[in-house]
């Protein structure tokens, strides 16, 4: 009995020792490491749905030896960005299970932070080219043994943005997808499109842009460009440098975060192919027509159904708006309206829905609108809550007269209508007659097919 509690004791240890070695972590490299700069170190960490919380290193070698690594199913390679302190990426162990929660897929966490971790930005910026060297010798050994092109995606964040263009393009372009949380803009605005991430570097390329006037990359980079809040600045991140570390990664997070919000499939964000931001919010791209049947195209994982279009339309940018707070999501309007009104008035519009539970408002406020005599024009009212079904609507335009004789104006039809929940009706109001600066409030009608 003795020697039968020694062996069980002796198989725990070692067994069990033994399991945990098999757990392999993201590199995590301290302060004074970063701070005296890494040497370029490229770990390949898997997580298949039989591993999600257990990553196993892959040596790049000998890879045939794992068996949980099956080169003939999907493979998605998650590469991270600058590190200037070392920590690892918090949003890591989450992405790894997201997207294995969209296939049965490899998903390879591309661990450089040996290489990322350093205070000298230009020192990380040149291990770049060596890191996507490193994965794209891996990628060939992967091929020897039976792995399609076509099923490799590559996402990347920032700096991993890039390194996934220049794996993409020592491969010819020919990878599958690579989808850019914000491309680094440090050190690549302006450089040829074989010097950074580009469309010509994968069969297919989405880039989605939330930081263009800081950390991230000004411009079109991917067969389909997405631009969160015109692709600057985020709500709800810090306007001023005294908020801390907050003022600096906040915008050029807020990619990773709508992405793994859109894997989650708890952020349904539809973005519309307009010029500008600026046009986008005067309502001049609200139309959808170049996608039909499909919708316009919504942020995530899946863009199967627009693909085809947009490699035919070669580029495409689109934009959206978001609240600053998960879902995300914004509820949008179409507002039309008709104005009779004598005077020439220039002001705001104020537009506040009224449900049952609670009050929600859009301000349009990103220019001056001009109401004149039969003036038709076309708004974008865009609100951070869903207020259904809407019992009254308060309308306001504010001008700056403060001091003289409130002027009248008359609206000869309002109608708001949901964005992109066609299901829903649309709801009007006729011959209007209100002050400037003061708040009408009315219940909505049906709208009438001979007013329209």
């Amino acid at each position: 009995m003795a020697v039968w509690w020694i062996m069980v004791l002796l198989g725990f240890f070692f067994f069990g020792k033994g399991e945990d070695k098999k757990c392999d972590n993201f590199s995590d490299v301290d302060f004074h490491e970063a701070f005296i700069g890494t040497n370029l170190y490229v770990r390949l960490l898997l997580y298949t749905r039989s591993n999600l919380d257990c990553g196993q290193e892959l040596p790049h070698h000998d890879f045939t030896t794992v068996p949980l690594f099956h080169v003939t199913r999907p493979t998605t390679f998650v590469i991270h960005g600058y590190r200037p302190t070392g920590a690892p990426p918090i949003w890591i162990n989450r992405i790894t299970r997201l997207l294995a929660e969209q296939a049965d897929m490899n998903v390879l966490v591309v661990d450089w932070n040996r290489g990322a971790a350093n205070l000298n930005y230009f020192t990380t910026v040149a291990n770049t080219r060596h890191t996507a060297a490193n994965i794209t010798a891996f990628i060939r050994r992967m091929t020897d043994e039976g792995a399609c092109l076509d099923s490799i995606h590559l996402i990347g964040v920032s700096l991993g943005a890039h390194v996934a263009g220049f794996i993409g393009a020592m491969l010819g372009g020919r990878v599958g997808r690579i989808t850019g949380l914000d491309p680094a803009g440090p050190m690549f605005a302006g450089v040829p499109p074989e010097e950074r991430l580009d469309s010509s570097d994968a069969q297919f390329v989405d880039v989605l842009h939330t930081d263009m006037n800081s950390f991230g990359l000004r411009g079109a980079n991917g067969h389909i460009d997405f631009y969160a809040n015109g692709g600057l600045d985020q709500p709800g991140c810090p306007k001023t440098i005294f908020s801390g570390k907050s003022y600096f990664v906040c915008d050029h997070q807020r990619s990773v975060f709508l992405y793994l919000c859109s894997l989650n499939h708890t952020c349904h964000l539809t973005a519309y192919p307009c010029s500008s931001y600026t046009d986008f919010l005067n309502g001049q791209c609200l139309q959808c027509e170049a996608f039909k049947p499909a919708s316009c195209p919504v942020l995530g994982y899946d863009l199967s159904q627009w693909r085809d279009k947009l490699l035919k339309l070669g580029q495409t940018k689109v934009y959206f708006s978001t609240t600053a707070e998960p879902p995300y999501r914004k509820m949008s309007y179409i507002v039309d309206t008709v104005t009779w009104n004598q005077y020439l008035r220039w002001g705001i519009v104020i537009l506040r829905l009224h449900s049952s539970k609670n009050v929600t408002e859009a301000r349009i406020d990103h220019k001056l609108l001009r109401f004149e005599r039969h003036t038709t024009m076309r708004l974008l009212a865009q609100f951070d809550e869903d207020s259904y079904p809407v019992q009254k609507i308060s309308f306001r335009i504010v001008t700056g007269n403060v001091i003289g004789p409130r002027y009248k104006i008359r609206l000869l039809r309002i109608m708001v209508t949901p964005l992109d929940l066609p299901e829903r009706p649309p709801m009007c109001r006729y011959d209007l007659v209100m002050e400037e600066n003061v708040e009408v409030t009315f219940k909505p009608q049906s709208c009438d097919q001979s007013h329209l």
